[in-house]
């Protein structure tokens, strides 16, 4: 059996994605809490920033990968109007219910599935957009995932990864503090839940570098990407489009 990393800890391949759906299972219902105060409200941002780049419009059809509580899926449904669709999936069934809830308490209706990136059940040449955010690090496989994600994509069609990255170098020593004194606590006092947070700092140091991710999406058929480093790289949004 393969080796991959859950964190720092080296897992067998099978073992991850239960491991990923256990830390959701646990961080679900204080997860939107969580974000605002790991992030303090930066994630609000980063993601109005996304859909500001996105430019979806009325008529399009929009896939939005590891939806969880629906943050991005609530501001693409808007623009895509009654002729367009924005379908809400995730890997991970309490996090998606969380975010099904959200956009039924804002009286938006979307299809919203189950279902695993590495496998998508969608047609090739399905949608004009395709977006993950903070979701594409959790992934065993993400070569095999943003293949899967360019497959569903039409010719020109884009792909928005908005994920945790690399830090610049005068921002590392406070961010590596951060990340592994107060964070930890932070999930412990808010979410009872010290471990996962603990496991999502690591993730983060596990995730490829913004070249190593722009590469891995060019040989997944990404012709094109762009990096935006966000609040210095602590974020960055890849957009790839599909040739």
């Amino acid at each position: 059996m393969s080796k991959t990393h859950f964190g720092f800890e080296s897992v067998d391949e099978r073992d991850k994605a239960r491991k990923v759906r256990g830390v959701f299972d646990s961080v679900a219902p204080k997860y939107d809490l969580m974000n605002d105060v790991m992030s303090v409200g930066l994630h609000r941002i980063w993601k109005a920033y996304t859909q500001t780049v996105a430019n979806v419009r009325e008529g399009q059809r929009v896939l939005d990968i590891a939806g969880g509580t629906g943050d991005l899926s609530l501001g693409f449904a808007p623009r895509v109007g009654r002729a367009g669709v924005v379908v809400h999936t995730d890997i991970n069934e309490a996090m998606l219910r969380e975010g099904r809830s959200r956009l039924l308490d804002k009286g938006v209706v979307l299809p919203t599935l189950v279902c695993d990136a590495e496998q998508l059940p969608f047609a090739e040449g399905e949608f004009d957009l395709v977006s993950v955010a903070f979701g594409l690090r959790n992934m065993t496989h993400k070569d095999v995932a943003l293949k899967e994600m360019c497959r569903v994509l039409k010719p020109g069609g884009r792909l928005l990864v908005l994920e945790f990255s690399h830090v610049a170098k005068p921002l590392a020593g406070v961010y590596d503090w951060y990340s592994f004194n107060l964070l930890p606590k932070l999930g412990g006092l808010i979410a009872n839940d010290e471990a996962s947070y603990r496991y999502l700092a690591e993730s983060i140091r596990m995730h490829p570098t913004q070249q190593e991710l722009r590469v891995l999406m060019n040989g997944a058929g990404f012709g094109h990407v762009d990096v935006h480093n966000l609040t210095g790289g602590v974020v960055a949004l890849h957009v790839g489009t599909k040739c």
